[in-house]
């Protein structure tokens, strides 16, 4: 690694694991969450929950997942919020996951996939990105998270009710889902899917909610988000059932946490149990 290439995504990701866990909690600040919190669906009330999740949490699980679209709803004044917490994230030592869902062609795509570039203002380690317009269409995303040393999520075989339409839909002999997992696993140039200094900086997005796992992930050399734990009916013990031991995971909670707040040290207390279970 030279002086200005920063050390690869996948490899600061395995550090993060190693020294705090797999557990990657979601900040999902949406109207009933903020509501409940009873920090008011506001402005303010965006502020006070955000600064609660990142002082309880940055300096001890290993990713927090900021979903775009709940600051988004604000307008600037609530990207600005998100950007000062990115900051504040990355300097306690938490990587970032943006959660975008980003999907473009060409230079769209290119620059969504800014939010990984140095300088950027609210420079993020990875995003999440959606392959509905095509492999090719990622391209601009996986040149740009290479070169920033940066990782991409990639939607695949998720486990909300209807995904099977589209992604049990066939590309000549594979499925679409599996179509997704073979095109991340060529990006990772020779990486691993297990945890270490190898694993690969790209993944993709399995549910952890799945009845069955239908997609050959032995290909892919780079981590596995797996949200679902928790509120949405998933377990650990579904996680081992669908992964196995040694592949890289990283299981994301965000309401069985984020239900223990405002309290900073009842938010701790909800993300260590998940990180403990992850860990037994």
């Amino acid at each position: 690694m030279t002086a200005d290439r920063v050390e690869p995504f996948g490899a600061r990701l395995a550090q993060r694991v190693g020294e705090r866990g797999p557990l990657c909690v979601g900040i999902d600040p949406h109207r009933e969450l903020l509501t409940g919190w009873g920090v008011g669906d506001d402005l303010d009330g965006l502020r006070r929950f955000t600064d609660a999740v990142v002082d309880a949490l940055a300096g001890t699980v290993a990713v927090l997942k900021p979903q775009m679209a709940f600051y988004e709803r604000f307008g600037a004044r609530g990207i600005a919020v998100l950007e000062e917490a990115v900051a504040a994230v990355r300097a306690a030592g938490c990587l970032v996951l943006l959660d975008a869902k980003r999907g473009d062609i060409g230079s769209t795509m290119a620059a969504y996939a800014d939010y990984l570039r140095a300088g950027h203002p609210m420079q993020v380690d990875a995003m999440t990105v959606s392959p509905y317009l095509g492999p090719e269409s990622l391209a601009p995303a996986a040149r740009t998270a290479k070169d920033a040393g940066g990782g991409l999520f990639v939607l695949a075989r998720t486990s909300n009710p209807d995904a099977g339409t589209f992604q049990h839909a066939r590309v000549g002999e594979r499925s679409v889902a599996q179509a997704v997992v073979d095109t991340v696993g060529g990006w990772n140039d020779g990486g691993v899917g297990s945890w270490g200094s190898s694993t690969g900086s790209f993944g993709v997005v399995v549910g952890a909610t799945l009845a069955d796992l239908d997609v050959d992930l032995d290909g892919l050399r780079g981590p596995i988000l797996a949200p679902g734990l928790g509120a949405q009916g998933g377990s650990v013990a579904d996680l081992r059932r669908l992964f196995g031991p040694d592949r890289a995971v990283v299981p994301t909670v965000s309401r069985d946490v984020l239900a223990a707040g405002p309290d900073a040290t009842a938010l701790r207390a909800a993300a260590d149990r998940w990180t403990a279970e992850l860990a037994g």
